[in-house]
């Protein structure tokens, strides 16, 4: 049985991201995705270091993956990966670019960083898995709200909420840096298509764990995690 890890990673992650250095343009690319992660692999996730091979696990997609260094800082803090390969971030022997790799880092999922590819792919991994029977997992994906501007995303959200994918949940952390901006707000895009919706407080644990797990049958689910404009 798989389980979440319920651990609270707040002491470490400071230190550990202090260790990842030389992709300093993406950094607040990836300090504003820190917090939903800490939230996600702390107290959401059914997925531990020895479970990331087994069937029954939940999966979470980083489309967000040109600002990585939050999440190999989540993966170290929870085991994943050893602390030490924070040290070589995108060194010419390192396992951990400026692009996460799934074939080289541990509990990542998907190859990312080109933006508006992540949606599309936790669709068809909600779909592969209820295609295989599978109906605990949940699919967890965190993308950007700039990625939204990519048309590529709208066809999945239109497909994900048409074929009721209830394992499926999104997560955009809202920095206010797309280009245009969508009437009525981000969570208007989806809700007008068949999702559920959540905005909070970015940076708020208790008001993103209780939107992280308020999905509903027969939906899937929507968390806009606002936070400043960085």
């Amino acid at each position: 049985m798989t389980t979440a890890l319920t651990t609270d990673s707040s002491a470490r992650l400071p230190g550990l991201i202090r260790r990842l250095t030389g992709d300093e343009k993406h950094a607040p690319s990836a300090h504003s995705t820190i917090d939903v992660l800490q939230v996600l692999y702390d107290r959401v996730l059914r997925v531990t270091p020895d479970t990331v091979d087994d069937p029954e696990r939940d999966r979470f997609l980083l489309s967000k993956g040109h600002g990585p260094a939050a999440y190999y800082a989540v993966l170290a803090a929870h085991g994943f990966i050893p602390d030490t390969w924070l040290d070589d971030l995108a060194g010419p022997a390192s396992r951990l670019g400026h692009h996460p790799d799934r074939l080289l880092v541990p509990g990542v999922e998907i190859g990312s960083g080109s933006l508006g590819h992540g949606f599309g792919l936790a669709v068809g991994t909600a779909l592969g898995l209820r295609a295989q029977g599978l109906t605990k997992p949940r699919v967890y994906l965190l993308l950007g709200d700039a990625e939204l501007d990519e048309g590529s995303n709208h066809e999945a959200i239109a497909y994900a909420g048409a074929t009721g994918l209830d394992s499926l949940t999104a997560v955009v952390v809202d920095n206010a840096s797309a280009s245009h901006g969508w009437a009525g707000g981000i969570a208007s895009r989806f809700t007008v298509n068949g999702w559920t919706a959540d905005t909070v407080d970015g940076r708020d644990h208790e008001a993103l764990y209780a939107a992280l797990t308020g999905h509903r049958p027969r939906q899937p689910h929507l968390v806009v995690a606002r936070i400043g404009s960085n």
